[in-house]
């Protein structure tokens, strides 16, 4: 069944990377693999995957989830800044679907 663009609410999930914020929650890259294909089970149609340029286990495990994950657009989080979304973009390249780039300014301290 074809769904309705005016009837439907698009489910942005930042479970992978807002999830690992709380203390004690942080996850292998097996178990964001396994949430992954979880929400996309569920029909999420956005899973923010993480933040890659933050360290080379997040660019990883950003990477491995556009290639693996089927379904969902796969989106990565980037400071409103050059290499910040260099890397977003680069992680994100083995996505089959087109690359979504969330981006932030970043704080600076007064």
């Amino acid at each position: 069944m074809a769904v309705n663009q005016e009837d439907h609410v698009r489910i942005f999930d930042t479970t992978l990377r807002d999830g690992e914020q709380c203390p004690g929650a942080a996850m292998t890259e097996n178990e964001k693999l396994e949430i992954a294909a979880q929400l996309a089970a569920m029909k999420v149609d956005i899973i923010e995957a993480g933040f890659p340029i933050s360290s080379p286990v997040q660019f990883q495990a950003v990477e491995r989830i556009a290639r693996e994950t089927e379904g969902p657009i796969i989106a990565a989080l980037a400071r409103a800044m050059k290499a910040d979304i260099e890397a977003a973009f680069k992680a994100l390249q083995p996505t089959k679907k087109e690359e979504f780039i969330r981006s932030l300014l970043p704080l600076r301290s007064t």
